[in-house]
């Protein structure tokens, strides 16, 4: 079970390489997907506990904004199963 989902909405394929990089070096999270939504719109889906969700957020969008620009944040504490499989992209 995941303790916590982030998930963090930008513009722009450099916005979002930024953003990962920074998240994954902020915090101990993993990155657990990314969406492509729109050309250069992407989402991207990190799982930890909350607090190093919030952290890794916090440190992605500050990426974000320096190249691209951040449309939404959101962080999921304790997520239901079905949510999980959602954020991955995945169904088994």
């Amino acid at each position: 079970m995941i303790n916590a989902l982030g998930l963090l909405e930008v513009d722009g394929m450099v916005a979002a390489i930024d953003a990962a990089d920074a998240m994954l070096k902020a915090a101990n999270v993993r990155l657990l997907s990314h969406e492509v939504l729109d050309p250069g719109r992407l989402t991207l889906v990190v799982e930890g506990d909350l607090a190093a969700c919030r952290a890794a957020l916090d440190a992605g969008c500050a990426a974000a904004m320096r190249t691209g620009r951040v449309i939404s944040r959101k962080e999921i504490g304790r997520p239901d199963d079905d949510t999980q499989w959602l954020g991955s992209g995945f169904y088994p």
